[in-house]
């Protein structure tokens, strides 16, 4: 199993920061948040300051997780094996906003225009929920660029 992030980078309650990925893999075409791959030893939250300084410039400061997806392998994954991903949020960051992403072009794209993006199916069903207040988990199953399946449950917060 992989370990992945992707932020959700609010500006000015009406903007989010959005990639449109135009390095050559799955993902090649669509728009993504920012985000990668957990590294060895490091923690979700590190991984996502981390890319999201290596992808944007900006340098974040307390996001907080809306949700972890389930991305199963049942063979034949878009993604090439199954994948855990920890979904984080925030409006508080500084920094400049780079003009030379490696994985495509950033653009602030208006919220409500989010679901209108050409994206992974599932992305236009949970981006409007790390929007929202709370937190939830969801599973996802593709077969190549195909949606098969999903599934949504809320998270209990202790205080």
């Amino acid at each position: 199993m992989k370990l992945g992030v992707l932020v959700y980078l609010e500006n000015n309650d009406e903007h989010v920061l959005m990639i449109h990925r135009e390095k050559e893999d799955e993902h090649q075409g669509l728009w993504l948040a920012p985000g990668g791959k957990v590294e060895p030893n490091e923690a979700p939250y590190e991984t996502a300051v981390r890319e999201t300084l290596e992808e944007t410039g900006l340098i974040i400061k307390d996001p907080e997780l809306k949700a972890v997806l389930s991305f199963p392998d049942e063979g034949d994954s878009p993604f090439g094996d199954e994948w855990l991903v920890f979904v984080f949020y925030t409006n508080s960051f500084s920094g400049t906003l780079t003009t030379d992403c490696p994985e495509g072009r950033l653009e602030w794209i208006p919220k409500n225009e989010l679901t209108e993006l050409a994206t992974w199916e599932g992305d236009r069903l949970f981006t409007p929920r790390i929007l929202e207040s709370g937190c939830f988990s969801a599973k996802f199953i593709y077969s190549g660029k195909s949606l098969l399946d999903y599934t949504f449950s809320g998270c209990q917060q202790q205080v």
